[in-house]
């Protein structure tokens, strides 16, 4: 994966280099065609997101719809919302 063209808001990926790597996370925006940004909830908080470039992560064929429509309407999203949505996709 080299673009972000392949990549949504509220997708979840996992990172393949890094130290947070194997971990979960879920795509919270997309910067420009190489960087997003991504969190867990846990390590890295919605407040404090990791900017990651794509090429770094591997894409699941899943997208939190709930996240992906709070943040699309400007709804506050917390932390516990995205390790709930991780938990309830298997990720956790």
């Amino acid at each position: 994966m080299e673009t972000t063209r392949e990549l949504s808001v509220g997708q979840i990926v996992k990172s393949k280099a890094g130290r947070d790597r194997d971990r979960i996370f879920i795509v919270l925006q997309i910067i420009d065609d190489q960087y997003v940004l991504i969190a867990d909830g846990d390590l890295r908080k919605v407040d404090k997101p990791k900017k990651k470039k794509v090429k770094h992560l591997m894409k699941y064929n899943v997208i939190s719809e709930e996240i992906k429509r709070k943040i699309e309407q400007n709804e506050k999203v917390t932390n516990l919302h995205i390790r709930k949505e991780l938990e309830k996709l298997g990720a956790y």
